[in-house]
């Protein structure tokens, strides 16, 4: 598990961490890490301009196997499953990503709120937030989904709020060390205003700490959009998506299996690729701050 003096980079500051960033392709594993990203945010966000046929056209016959001119084969309802792998992948990334924005957009400011109050503010928000810990991640996102619909906002909404506890203990983790520092304590002796020391002293002092934290959560976030999708009760046909794909074709596993692994491929490499990059910014931070 990473630790705060892990997490943070040289002299606890951004430009330590963006310092630290740039030893990554010095690493295998943060080599291997950048080409799979690379690669998988590649398909996900261009590859629709690529794509040979619509990816709702009909094409074929229904899970035919790989062939000419269809080098993943047909799905279940006769599509080209290539086409539809790389359209399917932007909605993916897409609502992980606002999902992510928004965890750290609320989570970063109560886990901030929290570390720095000193006050009674700090364990009554870290209550909720535990109670919001307690409850499994599925569980909130089916139950949100469920009585609010499957559109893409619902989804991202109910996806920040499994994602966001994570987040808010650890901004309040490095915010409780960084305001015991002496420049913070300088800044509050001046009666700088609250606002000023967090958004000027203590955020650029826990960014190293978001950053590293970064690609597990994105990780995470992507995994259970695909869950979702897969249940099906996210996103809905025929709008191409990597979880939904794996579920629908299913039922052709046995004619054309390349209908489930296409998909599953381009989501294991995302995920891949971004732990391999994150474990190896936080290895580099680490020799950083020894």
């Amino acid at each position: 598990m990473t630790t705060l003096a892990a997490a943070r980079g040289p002299k606890g500051t951004l430009s330590g961490a963006r310092s630290a960033l740039s030893g990554i392709l010095r690493t295998n594993s943060g080599r291997v890490g950048v080409v799979l990203l690379a690669i998988a945010v590649f398909i996900c966000l261009f590859g629709g301009f690529f794509a040979p046929y619509s990816p709702t056209a009909v094409v074929g016959l229904p899970g035919a196997p790989p062939g000419q001119g269809h080098p993943l084969g047909l799905d279940f309802i006769g599509r080209d499953v290539l086409s539809r792998v790389l359209y399917a992948g932007r909605s993916t990334l897409l609502l992980a990503g606002l999902a992510i924005i928004l965890t750290y957009a609320l989570g970063g400011a109560i886990g901030l709120i929290a570390g720095f109050s000193r006050s009674m503010v700090d364990p009554l928000l870290m209550r909720g937030i535990d109670i919001l810990l307690s409850v499994p991640a599925l569980l909130v996102i089916l139950l949100f989904v469920t009585g609010f619909g499957s559109g893409s906002f619902v989804l991202v909404i109910a996806t920040s709020l499994v994602l966001l506890p994570g987040a808010a203990r650890i901004v309040r983790s490095a915010t409780l060390e960084v305001s015991t520092r002496g420049y913070v304590e300088a800044a509050i002796a001046r009666g700088e205003p609250t606002r000023s020391i967090l958004t000027r002293e203590v955020l650029p002092n826990v960014s190293g700490v978001v950053s590293a934290d970064l690609g597990l959560r994105f990780s995470w976030g992507i995994i259970l959009i695909a869950s979702v999708n897969f249940l099906g009760v996210g996103i809905q046909p025929p709008t191409p998506d990597l979880g939904l794909m794996v579920s629908e074709n299913r039922v052709i596993i046995g004619t054309n299996s390349m209908a489930v692994i296409g998909p599953s491929l381009v989501l294991a490499t995302l995920i891949v690729g971004m732990n391999l990059v994150s474990d190896a910014y936080v290895r580099q931070l680490d020799r950083s701050g020894d």
